[in-house]
C-alpha cells in the first residue's frame, strides 16, 4: 500500500511516549478518535488522496474501514469540534503457517493535514493505532512507505520501526519502497508483568487491611 507523506514529529511537552501507558483522547487541543460511520468517508478520502502516490477506488478504503473500524482513528481539531486534521487506516491479518501463524497489523494509510503537520499527531494516530493492534494480540505491526519519504522513515523510525526489506519498483510511479516492521511481542511482555505486579500489589494490600479487621 502506498504511505502519504508524513512530517517528522517534533516532541512537544505533553506528548505521551509510552505506548502501554494511558493514551489521553485530546492532547494540545486535537481529539483523537474511532471512526464512526460512513458520513465520514468523504473527508477521509479526499485528506489521503491528496498525498497518495497512487490512485485508490473507494472499495478500497470501505474493505479497510469497514472492514476493521476499530482500527481506523481520527484527530480532530478544536478538541473535536473542529475539522479533520489527520487519520490513520489499518487492518489486521493473520500470518500462514509457515510464517508462524501469528496476528500481524497493518498501516495502509497515514495522512495528516499540511498546516497541522510538525506537532506530533502523525505519531500520536500511530501509537493508537498500535495499541489497538496490541490489544487485538497482534505479534507485529507491518507498513511500506517509499524509500525517499525521509518524514515517514523517521516518524516510523522514531516510533521503533525498523527496515526489513527494501521492494523494488514496489508502486506504480516506479518508486522503491522499505517494508517497515515493529515486533508488539515486547509490549505483550511488559504487559503482563504490568498486570502480574498490579496483581501482587493488590494482594498484598489484601492481606494488610485483612489483618487489620
Amino acid at each position: 500500500m502506498a504511505t502519504p507523506s508524513a512530517s517528522t514529529p517534533e516532541k512537544e511537552k505533553g506528548q505521551e511516549k509510552c505506548i502501554l501507558g494511558e493514551l489521553p483522547k485530546v492532547v494540545n487541543g486535537t481529539a483523537f478518535v474511532p471512526f464512526k460511520d460512513e458520513t465520514q468517508m468523504p473527508d477521509i478520502t479526499a485528506m489521503i488522496g491528496k498525498d497518495l502516490s497512487e490512485p485508490y477506488s473507494i472499495f478500497t478504503y470501505r474493505y479497510f474501514i469497514l472492514g476493521w473500524p476499530k482500527l481506523c482513528l481520527l484527530a480532530f481539531d478544536e478538541e473535536g469540534h473542529g475539522e479533520m486534521v489527520g487519520v490513520v487506516i489499518c487492518k489486521v491479518d493473520k500470518r500462514s503457517a509457515e510464517r508462524g501463524g501469528h496476528l500481524r497489523g497493518y498501516i495502509g494509510m497515514l495522512t495528516v493535514k499540511d498546516s497541522c503537520r510538525r506537532k506530533g499527531i502523525g505519531s500520536m494516530l500511530v501509537e493508537r493505532a498500535i495499541r489497538k493492534m496490541i490489544e487485538l494480540n497482534c505479534a507485529e505491526a507491518v507498513l511500506e512507505t517509499e524509500v525517499s519519504n525521509r518524514g515517514a522513515l523517521n516518524l516510523y523510525e522514531n516510533l521503533g520501526f525498523i527496515r526489513d526489506k527494501r521492494l523494488e519498483k514496489y508502486y506504480l510511479n516506479g518508486q522503491d519502497a522499505f517494508r517497515l516492521k515493529l515486533s508488539l511481542r515486547p509490549y505483550h511482555q511488559n504487559q503482563k508483568q504490568k498486570d502480574y505486579k498490579d496483581d501482587d500489589q493488590e494482594g498484598h494490600t489484601g492481606e494488610k487491611n485483612k489483618k487489620k479487621t
